[in-house]
């Protein structure tokens, strides 16, 4: 395998979105952004004889696992896997077969957020092992818990809005607990949201953004642990709006529809491109 340092560059065109990733590995052997990807993630292209790239639904079924080859077991496969598009490459040199999973992220502007992992309170406690009060702190964050019922934590306190609390709203020894438990189980949260685990985890970002303008398309691509080092780097605090950093990771209530009482991580895609420069 051999090292390529270009990780970020534009193209003429437009394809940022996952069927067109998927084609341009498929057609690696005339396609320039394809055959830079495949370097970037340690490849020498004189020794590949074949690559195939399919997308990853966001729902699965048994069979789509069986079919891609995977035999861990569904329910842990499903937990663990991530929500956002996937890309699966399966790249043969001689005997050796090698699978790169690929998390793509698209952007229009800087200041665009991407929903990299949303569950319900539950959900979280039962891979992350909080405890209940954690669990209750979130749940009155995210309004899955009504405010409305729980008058001994409310007080007198004039909410910003009644159908949740933000984590200053809050009382302060359950707002530094949950403080607390995202510091001491950062690097945890950060691989589950970003990386996932087992068979669907994630081996690189790519990040596109499409410039309507002069009708190119910017990318980097940067692998998982790189990417994973960049967003989660910095302090867990609150935010200046009641919700809470994670480095450059954001937790907050969903909103909206559906589901607006889960709870969600975001991250600002764009800024990756940062590494450049």
């Amino acid at each position: 395998m051999t090292t390529f340092k270009i990780g970020s560059t534009t193209a003429k065109g437009g394809f940022a979105n996952e069927r067109a990733i998927c084609d341009k590995f498929n057609n690696w052997k005339v396609d320039n952004e394809a055959q830079m990807w495949l370097r970037i993630m340690g490849y020498n292209l004189k020794e590949i004889d074949s690559v195939e790239a399919i997308q990853i639904p966001t729902r699965m079924k048994k069979e789509d696992v069986a079919r891609i080859g995977l035999r861990e077991c569904f329910e842990e496969l499903m937990k663990f896997k991530k929500a956002d598009v996937q890309i699966r490459i399966v790249i043969t040199i001689g005997k050796i077969i090698k699978v790169e999973n690929l998390s793509l992220k698209k952007a229009n502007s800087d200041a665009d957020y991407n929903q990299v992992d949303k569950r319900w309170v539950d959900s979280y406690k039962e891979i992350w092992e909080f405890d209940d009060d954690v669990a209750f702190g979130l749940k009155l964050f995210t309004g899955e818990r009504k405010p409305s019922s729980c008058p001994e934590v409310v007080k007198d306190k004039s909410l910003r809005d009644r159908r949740r609390m933000f984590l200053d709203e809050l009382p302060e020894e359950l707002r530094n607990k949950i403080t607390k438990f995202f510091t001491d189980n950062k690097i945890l949260v950060v691989s589950d949201i970003l990386k996932g685990r087992g068979g669907l985890s994630v081996n690189w970002m790519l990040v596109t953004r499409y410039n309507k303008n002069n009708e190119t398309t910017n990318w980097i691509l940067r692998d998982i642990n790189t990417a994973m080092n960049f967003f989660g780097s910095g302090d867990v605090k609150m935010s200046p709006r009641g919700s809470l950093y994670i480095g450059r990771i954001t937790m907050q209530r969903k909103g909206g529809t559906p589901d607006p009482t889960k709870l969600q991580f975001k991250i600002k895609p764009c800024e990756l491109f940062e590494l450049e420069r």
